[in-house]
């Protein structure tokens, strides 16, 4: 006795396959908010990875915790006006608003420098959201006043500020917004465990 499938069999598969297909196939739409904000989560925890993997403490600098990583959201230094943001550690110490050339992360795939900033020409052009995702404004205010930048300690917890050691804790939800001519969408960095989500 031979064994194999049936015609009927065969149909029934063949039935249900598109009726998968046909629910599938319409939530597949892109949506560039929901896309930058996947990537900004994602660049968040790399920050707060490198932040718990490459130890800043020096015995001999009372102010190695300057050289925190951070994530930093900012306009474009070319004066076009696009959002980006950057991963850096302030190694020199200099606690300068832009990081310079050396102070980069790396992109893991690419080796490219982690920074949207067009002053950078080995830039990682997904990290520039406005040319990218069409997003026209970052609002961090519920961060603390004026923050634009989340830095991570050796514990992946965030602060607010790299001015002291630990002072500067985020403590409450810090609330990254994502705005486009199609709506907003909001990030939040949780206090302590520096846990990033879409709200």
């Amino acid at each position: 006795m031979k064994k194999a499938f049936t015609m009927l069999e065969l149909v029934m598969v063949i039935v249900v396959v598109g009726i998968i297909s046909a629910v599938v196939i319409p939530r597949t739409q892109s949506n560039s908010l929901r896309e930058a904000a996947v990537q900004v989560i994602s660049h968040i925890r790399y920050t707060q990875h490198l932040a718990m993997v490459d130890d800043k403490f020096n015995a001999n600098n009372p102010n190695w915790f300057v050289a925190r990583w951070q994530i930093f959201f900012q306009l474009d230094n070319s004066g076009n006006g696009n959002n980006v943001y950057s991963i850096y550690s302030d190694r020199d110490l200099d606690d300068a608003v832009n990081p310079d050339n050396g102070e980069m992360a790396l992109n893991p795939l690419s080796k490219e420098q982690m920074t949207g900033n067009s002053l950078f020409n080995d830039r990682t052009r997904d990290m520039d959201l406005s040319e990218q995702y069409g997003i026209n404004n970052i609002n961090t205010d519920s961060c603390a006043a004026g923050v634009q930048r989340i830095f991570f300690d050796h514990l992946g917890r965030p602060h607010v500020n790299n001015n002291t050691l630990y002072g500067d804790l985020l403590t409450n939800r810090c609330s990254i917004v994502l705005i486009n001519g199609e709506g907003n969408i909001t990030i939040a960095v949780e206090p302590e465990t520096g846990y990033a989500h879409i709200l």
